[in-house]
């Protein structure tokens, strides 16, 4: 199956620091947002979201390459964890469901 053929996926990668990593941003907001007068907000993790288009035969192969797109650039894997998600594009005009058609 040629590409353009392919059903069509969003998908949104969600980074953020881990637990252990300090968070200067984070930080910064947090004391920013009490000096503006919002209080009982704690631990501010200031993290970064990407969303993708991406065409693949079938969910499972759109969802493992997503996954390694984090690995490789999104992210940094020693400071940072992220939670992938993935579905069936709104208007896939090219492959439909997401379904394997072949």
């Amino acid at each position: 199956m040629s590409k353009k053929n392919q059903p069509i996926f969003d998908a949104c990668v969600a980074v953020m620091p881990r637990g252990a990593v300090l968070d200067p941003q984070g930080k910064a907001i947090e004391n920013s947002l009490a000096r503006l007068g919002y209080e009982g907000v704690s631990d501010v993790r200031a993290g970064k979201v990407f969303r993708l288009t991406v065409q693949a035969k079938d969910l499972e192969t759109a969802r493992a390459g997503v996954e390694e797109m984090a690995e490789q650039l999104l992210a940094n894997p020693v400071m940072e964890d992220w939670t992938i998600e993935v579905e069936p594009a709104e208007d896939d005009s090219a492959g439909g469901s997401g379904a394997d058609d072949s």
